[in-house]
């Protein structure tokens, strides 16, 4: 017997494949929403994929039909989602959405997206929790949008339970940033060597795709209104997922450390490349979900590696993850070798 009806929205996304098969595993019937409907194939064929588009109001609740017990968002961002959501609360019993722990900000009002300004780096406490203070809410940015949606929602109160998953970095496979890429391209283009900015100690918490949707299937049967963090249960450095990649692909590599930001151009740059490190407070999930990680950074990456090797074959990186060329792009090239040997070569480190 099904434990009640969930409604997914973003199903086909990274976090979303995972949170269905999580839910439908646990006896959940499953409606799988997606723009362009799909499936993933580990579903079982209970499960119900429904095309409709989310920024389409009416499209939404057509496919939302007489309502569910759970609506979990993977796609929410900004003030207006929280209010589509809100408008169709008296057919949603509960409600589970992804935020991000990009909302926060440290003593001297600097979040993530004030590391381009002079000073911008934020010196978050260590670790962060929940009481932690936010951005301010708004348009502008990434974060303040998300803080937006998460006030938004709270504000509808008992009309709509809502627990808000403030996920650190997402890895896993399907993902449109991998963050792992960094050493994975580096090991298949049979660079010896890397160099990493801040002595290599950079840290950003990590979530899985399985543990963030352990966090969903939880959230699921205990509706609530909530904040919590959504984390695994470690947080390595830059040099420990660079040596951990080197494992799972056979190799070894020269890490080469830097004490303090790029020296020129993007060397030494890489996707955990902060200067303090961001490790969130996974302490009120264990407490509130009886939440336990169903894996570790290390025991999940090489499925994650597996499937960025598959990605890369054949293509240009910018090719198989024009997202992330994007993101970076303004940062300079994540693989600008030319840079780097020069580099090297003028600190007698020429790599080989």
């Amino acid at each position: 017997m099904a434990k009640g009806s969930v409604f997914v929205l973003g199903a086909t996304g990274q976090v979303g494949r995972a949170a269905v098969t999580a839910l439908a595993a646990d006896g959940w019937e499953v409606r799988a929403v997606s723009r362009g409907g799909g499936r993933d194939e580990r579903w079982p064929d209970e499960v119900r994929e429904v095309p409709a588009d989310r920024d389409d109001d009416a499209a939404l609740a057509a496919a939302l039909g007489d309502g569910c017990d759970v609506l979990v968002d993977m796609v929410a961002y900004g003030e207006g989602h929280a209010q589509q959501l809100r408008g169709l609360a008296d057919r949603i019993g509960s409600a589970v959405v992804i935020s991000s722990g990009a909302v926060y900000e440290d003593e001297q009002g600097r979040g993530v997206d004030t590391q381009d300004e002079p000073d911008g780096f934020p010196r978050y406490p260590v670790p962060i929790r929940e009481t932690q203070a936010t951005v301010a809410p708004g348009e502008a940015t990434y974060s303040t949008r998300k803080v937006a949606l998460e006030r938004e929602l709270l504000a509808a109160g008992a009309a709509l339970p809502v627990t808000l998953l403030r996920a650190g970095a997402i890895h896993g496979p399907y993902c449109r940033t991998p963050r792992e890429l960094y050493f994975v391209k580096r090991a298949v283009d049979g660079r010896p060597v890397r160099v990493l900015a801040y002595g290599g100690r950079s840290r950003f918490h990590p979530v899985h795709v399985s543990n963030l949707a352990e966090l969903i299937r939880l959230a699921a049967l205990r509706p609530g209104s909530r904040v919590l963090n959504a984390g695994d249960p470690e947080v390595p450095t830059a040099a420990e997922i660079g040596t951990a990649i080197d494992g799972v692909l056979g190799r070894r590599s020269e890490t080469v450390l830097i004490e303090g930001g790029s020296p020129t151009g993007s060397v030494g740059l890489t996707p955990w490349g902060l200067e303090h490190p961001v490790v969130y407070d996974i302490a009120a999930a264990e407490r509130e979900l009886s939440y336990r990680p169903v894996t570790t950074y290390e025991d999940s990456l090489p499925a994650t590696v597996e499937w960025l090797v598959e990605q890369l074959h054949g293509k240009e990186w910018t090719d198989a993850f024009p997202k992330m060329a994007a993101q970076y792009a303004p940062f300079g090239d994540l693989f600008g070798y030319a840079d780097e040997d020069a580099w090297l070569e003028q600190h007698g480190r020429g790599a080989k």
